[in-house]
């Protein structure tokens, strides 16, 4: 995928996260997302193409809670390092607090953030 499809994708993903979550909808649940089988940190699952933002949040939210294996609603560095690689090669900007661990929220701030810098690079002028 391009570079401006992958600006794209995380950007929508971003507003979806920093949006705040919306209620239920009456549609039909959409399928588990299982972490990968690999733990290779340069294979990057992306969302499947042609989806909402909407789409694109339940599906970020599954490969988070997919990837979360105690379920304690935080990523470690070794749980983003098998279920979300470019959260672990990102994990130390990610995780400000140096907890030792990310949120659905931090991430979804940090992707929003990151967005916002590489606008503002490339267009100083507009934004």
């Amino acid at each position: 995928m391009d570079r401006m499809n992958c600006l794209v994708a995380a950007f929508a993903l971003s507003i979806s996260l920093a949006s705040g979550f919306a209620s239920a909808q009456a549609s039909q649940p959409m399928a588990p997302v299982a972490p990968p089988a690999t733990t290779d940190v340069n294979e990057v699952p992306q969302p499947p193409q042609g989806m909402t933002p909407g789409d694109r949040k339940k599906w970020f939210m599954e490969r988070f809670k997919a990837a979360d294996t105690d379920h304690d609603g935080k990523l470690t560095r070794e749980e983003a390092r098998v279920g979300m690689p470019e959260v672990y090669r990102r994990f130390d900007k990610i995780d400000t607090r140096k907890h030792g661990y990310v949120t659905e929220r931090q991430v979804g701030a940090a992707w929003s953030k990151m967005i916002q810098d590489d606008m503002q690079k490339k267009n100083p002028i507009i934004n």
